[in-house]
């Protein structure tokens, strides 16, 4: 398992937190590190656009959904509006992602 922490406290992580991670944990430097991050990201993204679902064992799923067109209503006007056909993502974390976010993985100081 990896031993990455990410050292600041936030509310919310971002790309730069990962890559300055995982830069600590691996010993690669920073523009590398940035590569392989972003690579990644690029990858999950094609396999979305070419509408195919990304698996991430231990971590999650990203699934494509398409989405019939619908009557929904404007919420100013109240007038009935078609929502048209569309595709959407959807995020589905595994059990073991599931689990240890509730048992609150690691604690924070």
């Amino acid at each position: 398992m990896c031993g990455c922490r990410l050292s600041r406290m936030k509310e919310t992580t971002n790309k730069n937190d990962l890559v300055e991670a995982l830069c600590r944990e691996l010993g690669f430097p920073k523009k590398e590190t940035q590569n392989i991050v972003d690579s990644l990201f690029e990858m999950i993204k094609i396999g979305l656009e070419q509408g195919r679902d990304v698996k991430l064992p231990g971590f999650g799923n990203f699934l494509m959904r398409n989405k019939k067109s619908r009557l929904g209503r404007n919420p100013k006007t109240g007038e009935q509006v078609e929502i048209t056909a569309r595709k959407v993502i959807s995020f589905k974390a595994s059990s073991i992602l599931r689990d240890r976010v509730q048992k609150g993985g690691i604690k924070k100081k």
